[in-house]
């Protein structure tokens, strides 16, 4: 039995990524897909299409006047940041709530990841919405680990002193890291190969052959948001981020 199924028990029911989230995912590879297309699907999920907008009304993103459609939402924010938007909500409405989670705190750090993995993205030739997706699931290996080690997660958090320090904890305690039980949830959700292989390279990107540039990207998008604290007081998006520079 490989360590990675240790926190896969028969026992434990895995979150369901929504219908509308696989096809957002799909869209990725389809370069003929218009504004327009996008709303669409968004459009199928009421709840989802509800986040999205209220989202979008935010001071964040500055609106010039109340946005009340997904069709003026595609038109203000764009392709690049609604998909986003709209990944980050099914993201965490797929998980359920752990016992002793603070889940604010948790997808802020998880937002923070993903846009500095979104930054990182074109240096390493990585395509950017891909890496973004990438470093918003990485940390979800750890509600799955919370549920079946509780207590040994609630050790490592208080244990991680430095940057990377939980990557190498937890492989200490369960010679796994939860990007590699992150690799296994997005295996069973038929995620594509290129988000595969990215998580199982996360922990120790250096260590991969041949080497994985997703892997190197997440790796140091997981260490700079664990570095920043904008995530801790509220603020989701690292200063340096503009959408515009991973389109």
């Amino acid at each position: 039995m490989s360590a990675v199924s240790t926190f896969f028990p028969f026992s434990l029911v895995l979150p369901n990524m929504p219908g509308v989230a696989m096809e957002l995912m799909r869209s990725l590879d389809d370069d003929n897909l218009s504004l327009n297309d996008l709303a669409l699907v968004i459009g199928k999920d009421p709840a989802l299409s509800a986040s999205v907008l209220r989202v979008a009304n935010t001071a964040r993103y500055s609106p010039l006047r109340s946005i009340s459609s997904l069709r003026e939402a595609t038109a203000t924010l764009g392709m690049v940041t609604l998909r986003n938007l709209a990944m980050a909500s099914c993201m965490a409405r797929s998980f359920p709530a752990v016992p002793g989670l603070d889940r604010r705190r948790f997808w802020r750090r998880g937002l923070a990841c993903a846009h500095y993995a979104a930054l990182l993205a074109r240096p390493a030739m990585v395509d950017g919405e891909v890496a973004y997706l990438g470093g918003l699931m990485l940390q979800t290996g750890q509600l799955l680990m919370m549920q079946v080690e509780r207590e040994g997660v609630a050790v490592i958090e208080a244990s991680v002193a430095r940057p990377g320090d939980r990557f190498v904890l937890e492989q200490a305690r369960w010679q796994c890291t939860h990007a590699d039980v992150t690799a296994e949830l997005a295996r069973r959700w038929k995620f594509p190969d290129a988000l595969l292989q990215g998580f199982a390279a996360a922990s120790r990107p250096g260590e991969a052959r041949p080497f994985q540039p997703l892997g190197g990207v997440l790796y140091l998008g997981a260490t700079s948001a664990s570095t920043w604290t904008g995530w801790r007081n509220g603020r989701c998006t690292p200063p340096t981020w503009t959408p515009k520079s991973t389109a």
